[in-house]
């Protein structure tokens, strides 16, 4: 499966567009997006048959774009249902233009086709720029949000898994694969309305910004969103409150919080995005804000539908890291776990007091035992048997495989595993320090525990106490 296909087989899953085991009709013109959506849907393994309409509106081309078809259908092993119409009568007897004409005469053949042989539903050939014309022409009419949302890639049983990708992409990949099909001479005039924004003004909107159609495309995308959160607003609830609710976006459900002295922290809850009407525009609201857009969006929508909930997946933006937690989405300044990645191990010789970096220092001092000692209970500062601690020591990030045995413990664990135990968050793990010993056994999980092998014990006469001291400028 290539690039596209991959792409193109998501987006399906994504929609729920296949059903297991389910038939689905191509509808095949013989142009190139229906081509590659043909052969698209059948490499990914949909089961399909194709449906090919004449509408006799342009002579001989007709007649060969059927017979292109025919072959295509013949050499791919695909069965292919073909019908005639007299588009110009029906027309001229409904007195509407041959555009509509010819509309309502595919769609009421595909209906009704898609009946006789239990069909799940109709794929046509609509890709991503046919979506950013479609949002041009309903702007020109003064569309409403209805209009402005543009295609939808599921309108009944009328799917379009094409939506995701673009014009290019459907000429790449014929290309690739070596693919010929039919051109309607049709769409080369200015005659209608579509073919001028098509030939001319998108063109002009690319000398001005030549990301125009993909941000125009995404913008189709957010309304659409947008228009399915109004479309369900209070729709599963006579109380106006619940609609009130609704209509809210939970900016309440984000918090900010610090896990270190420099480490900011927005912790995001899953549910509120996941019962959403849309889940892709209520986490956009959420997150646009931090830089994270388009098909990151979407990436994070689908790990979040994993049975697994995409727990530990992380993106990247310019400025931010967001990471997939539990329960919650975090977003944290990128540069805060760069930084940390970067910093240097600390190697404490001997006794005595040390400046770790920033205004952190730890304090390490040995003294004999009395007997109204008690060991320490303080999560930044421990007491250990001296005699069971052997210098150098050495302060760094915890990394990835290590192990220790938490005090009171038989056994070894993996130090992702007890953190995980502690439900300690995604950016909590990554910036958790150990202290080890000259051996490099891990003595104190910093902030959480001490190892078994060096605690006090009945036999223990010298202590050697360790402080973690944050803020140390004031004190």
């Amino acid at each position: 499966m290539n690039q596209i296909e991959n792409i193109v087989r998501n987006y399906i899953v994504r929609h729920n567009m296949w059903k297991h085991d389910g038939l689905y009709i191509v509808a095949l013109s013989g142009g190139a997006d229906s081509v590659a959506l043909l052969l698209i849907l059948k490499s990914i393994g949909m089961p399909i048959e194709a449906a090919h309409c004449n509408f006799h509106l342009r002579g001989e081309e007709s007649d060969r774009d059927e017979q292109f078809c025919v072959n295509l259908c013949e050499r791919e092993g695909i069965a292919l249902h073909r019908i005639h119409f007299d588009t110009f009568t029906y027309a001229e007897k409904h007195k509407i233009s041959i555009e509509m004409a010819a509309r309502d005469l595919r769609y009421r053949y595909f209906a009704q086709l898609a009946k006789d042989i239990e069909a799940e539903g109709i794929c046509v050939a609509h890709h991503r720029d046919d979506n950013v014309e479609t949002l041009l022409l309903n702007l020109l009419r003064g569309s409403g949000v209805d209009g402005l949302a543009a295609i939808a890639p599921k309108n009944g049983n009328i799917l379009r898994p094409l939506l995701c990708i673009s014009r290019q992409d459907v000429l790449d990949y014929l290309a690739e694969r070596n693919q010929d099909y039919v051109t309607d001479s049709t769409n080369l005039e200015d005659d209608a309305l579509r073919n001028k924004i098509r030939h001319h003004v998108i063109p002009l909107l690319e000398t001005l910004n030549p990301a125009a159609k993909d941000n125009i495309a995404q913008s189709a995308k957010y309304l659409r969103q947008a228009k399915l959160m109004l479309d369900n607003l209070g729709k599963d609830s006579d109380d106006p409150d619940d609609a009130e609710d609704n209509a809210n976006y939970p900016e309440k459900d984000i918090e900010l919080s610090e896990t270190d002295d420099d480490c900011k922290v927005i912790f995001i809850d899953k549910a509120p995005i996941l019962k959403a009407a849309s889940q892709e525009f209520m986490l956009h609201k959420l997150i646009g804000n931090y830089g994270f857009h388009g098909d990151i969006i979407d990436n994070i929508i689908d790990s979040l539908r994993n049975p697994d909930g995409g727990v530990g997946k992380v993106w990247k933006s310019n400025d931010y890291m967001l990471a997939i937690d539990r329960e919650q989405l975090l977003i944290t300044p990128s540069n805060t776990l760069d930084n940390l990645q970067k910093e240097r191990e600390f190697r404490l010789p001997e006794e005595g007091n040390y400046t770790l970096g920033g205004n952190t220092k730890i304090r390490i001092r040995r003294y004999q035992r009395t007997d109204d000692f008690a060991p320490s209970k303080e999560h930044h500062r421990i007491t250990l048997d001296a005699n069971k601690v052997s210098f150098p020591l050495t302060y760094r990030l915890a990394a990835q495989g290590d192990r220790f045995q938490p005090f009171g413990m038989k056994g070894t664990k993996l130090i992702s595993d007890y953190l995980t135990d502690r439900k300690r968050n995604y950016m909590e793990k990554m910036s958790q320090h150990v202290l080890t010993d000259r051996k490099g056994e891990i003595i104190w999980l910093i902030g959480e525990r001490t190892s078994d092998g060096s605690k006090i014990t009945p036999q223990t006469e010298s202590i050697l106490e360790i402080e973690l001291v944050k803020n140390a400028d004031a004190r």
